[in-house]
């Protein structure tokens, strides 16, 4: 089956890394391990930072010339069997694949699509109204929360779910996993301001209630807003702290089975697939039970969940895992075998293999 893939918001190419683009290039993997062919469709960016009516004029004349140059292209044949948009919502509609499905009579597939009643509301709405029509086009929509997909539910009463829970590449962590993980605390994340900052600066507040407690800090990442993260931090010794910046993909894993401990409290998060990654590495994760994360972390059993916003709980819960060496060992023990056996590539890839031959079907 050849596969037309599209990520309105941010392509796979895309020179700025982000869990979003990690996702889109984590897909296209999995559907190549799947023995289908992907071809990325278009590289067309079609995010809006406001709902400014010119923008979106402007978009929809860049998308109908894009939907022009792959009808001409299609109609010389190599045509795909099917169009596969990854994270559609309102800021980022897909204004290219649902006509060119309909025109070339052609399943239509979206994974991580999302939709908020709220929006119509706050000027989003003409620029909303093509996701709705995006989801209920689509032979199935793949979520990767029960969050996302009840509001698609909701949004799209006739519309065709199932589920794609989120996954990473494994191969990376097949070594790694320390018997006896130590106390050092992890970050992995971009530093920039908005969801990142807010994250920032909750751990700031729990690890300044945590300082008779032996733990040093490291942040993989850097961004914009180093600065003004850094300064959050002020009240803790800097010995603690390690920002040691943006590493390669490929010394993630190292890094971070250096630890024994990851805390980030995910303020808005999707889900984050750093918290598969951390887990992988046989880390177990304290984080909030907001958003997107409990999707991918199992209070309990691979780290501790928090409610929203409560910054002594958080603390309280970093200060459980620290000073219990060995619970620590066993959710981090826990973690690794969950996201080993139940998040790895070839699972979502043999998913997403029986989902789209059906949908194809």
């Amino acid at each position: 089956m050849k596969i037309a893939f599209y990520a309105p918001l941010k392509e796979p190419g895309h020179p700025v890394p982000s869990g979003d683009r990690q996702m889109a290039r984590l897909i296209i993997k999995a559907l190549r391990e799947a023995s289908f062919t992907v071809d990325v469709a278009s590289t067309l960016r079609a995010f809006m930072p406001e709902p400014a009516s010119h923008l979106f004029e402007a978009l929809k004349l860049a998308a109908d010339s894009e939907k022009a140059r792959l009808t001409q292209d299609w109609a010389k044949g190599g045509r795909p069997d099917l169009w596969f948009t990854y994270h559609p919502y309102y800021k980022a509609p897909d204004l290219i694949g649902p006509d060119l499905a309909r025109h070339f009579n052609i399943p239509y597939v979206t994974a991580e699509a999302s939709y908020a009643a709220k929006r119509d509301r706050h000027d989003w709405a003409a620029m909303q109204a093509p996701v709705r029509d995006s989801i209920g086009l689509a032979c199935v929509n793949l979520s990767f929360t029960d969050r996302d997909r009840a509001g698609l539910e909701n949004a799209v009463p006739g519309g065709r779910f199932a589920s794609l829970v989120p996954f990473i590449d494994t191969a990376l962590y097949a070594d790694g996993f320390a018997a006896a993980p130590g106390k050092d605390l992890m970050v992995v994340a971009m530093i920039r301001k908005g969801d990142k900052f807010a994250s920032f600066t909750m751990l700031a507040k729990a690890l300044a209630l945590l300082l008779d407690l032996p733990w040093r800090l490291t942040v993989l990442g850097d961004g914009p807003a180093r600065r003004e993260t850094v300064a959050l931090f002020d009240g803790i010794p800097p010995e603690r702290l390690d920002w040691r910046g943006e590493l390669a993909p490929d010394a993630v894993p190292a890094a971070l089975g250096q630890g024994g401990l990851y805390v980030w409290p995910g303020c808005g998060e999707a889900y984050g697939l750093a918290y598969l990654e951390a887990q992988a590495a046989g880390l177990p994760v304290v984080a909030q039970a907001t958003a997107g994360v409990p999707a991918v972390v199992r209070h309990g059993q691979t780290g501790l969940l928090t409610p929203d916003g409560d910054i002594a709980a958080y603390a309280a819960a970093i200060r459980d895992l620290i000073s219990d060496d060995a619970k620590r060992t066993a959710y981090g023990r826990a973690a690794r075998d969950f996201v080993l056996g139940e998040r790895s590539l070839a699972s979502a890839s043999r998913r997403l293999a029986n989902l789209l031959k059906d949908a194809a079907s």
